[in-house]
């Protein structure tokens, strides 16, 4: 019988967030699925200095979260997120020093390694534009549900940026492989959705009307099914890039021996002998 947390280790280490009140984004949770939206419909949602360091310190506490056991993420309106704001973001930095532009994009990329992260799984949920940091955004998340209309572009070269942005040259090659992560990157053209699908960007396609609705569903899933073993998995899947194939193995055998400990691995196996669906507490 595994025993409560104690308070006090409780009190230091778990924070639920689904009470928290987003500043400059969108954010609810019902039933251990939180729906965080980007916004800015009105200009398609774009990112701004303030966003970005709520979306990194966001994701980050949602490590401490044991109430969220899964995220979407969403535009508000018909697109998803045209990356960073021209006015709000790019002006600024204009003849900025190193020291200050480091500052500007370390933040960014926090954001995406918050994301990683996270042990719960996120669910990026991409209609319309979905450009620059945008693109980052649903290429860090753990799932992508798209639309026909959707409209991914890695445009930092179209910038007069590297496409190294993010983690973009780390994270793309591994989702739809080296040449075409490399193609996207070079031109910053614009990846349709059906392409998209086809390339394995998108998990799968959606009718704009009902792609949150179909992604919150999903999501809901996820956060009934055994959530502690979902955040070992997303670990691995991360881990696992710098490994080799038997570091993997032995990581992934104590991965799995500690997951036989919790009390979701016995309700399963209570439930296939009784014959009926496992309930699973997380645990």
């Amino acid at each position: 019988m595994t025993l409560p947390l104690p308070a006090a280790l409780a009190a230091g280490n778990h924070r639920p967030m689904a009470g928290y009140v987003a500043r400059h984004v969108r954010w609810s949770c019902v039933d251990g699925v939180a729906t965080l939206t980007l916004d800015r419909p009105e200009r398609k949602n774009p990112l701004s200095f303030e966003s970005y360091a709520e979306l990194r310190d966001l994701f980050h506490a949602l490590r401490h979260a044991p109430d969220v056991h899964a995220v979407v993420l969403a535009g508000a309106g018909d697109n998803f997120c045209s990356g960073g704001d021209v006015h709000e973001i790019i002006g600024p930095l204009i003849g900025l020093g190193a020291p200050q532009l480091l500052t500007f994009t370390r933040m960014t990329g926090e954001v995406v390694a918050a994301m990683r992260a996270c042990p719960q799984p996120v669910l990026a949920a991409v209609d319309g534009v979905c450009a620059g940091a945008g693109a980052i955004l649903a290429m860090a998340s753990d799932l992508r549900w798209g639309t026909a209309r959707s409209k991914t572009a890695f445009l930092f070269n179209r910038v007069g940026l590297a496409g190294c942005d993010m983690g973009a040259c780390a994270l793309l090659p591994r989702l739809i492989g080296q040449g075409r992560a490399a193609e996207l990157l070079y031109t910053g053209r614009t990846l349709g959705g059906e392409e998209g699908e086809r390339w394995g960007f998108f998990n799968r396609l959606v009718a704009p009307e009902a792609l949150l609705a179909e992604a919150q569903a999903f999501a809901r899933e996820l956060a009934a099914g055994p959530t502690f073993a979902n955040g070992i998995t997303k670990t691995m899947l991360h881990q696992e890039w710098a490994m080799t194939i038997e570091q993997a193995i032995e990581a992934e055998a104590q991965a799995q021996a500690l997951c036989m400990l919790t009390g979701d691995f016995e309700r399963a196996y209570r439930a296939f002998v009784e014959r009926r669906r496992p309930v699973f507490e997380g645990n």
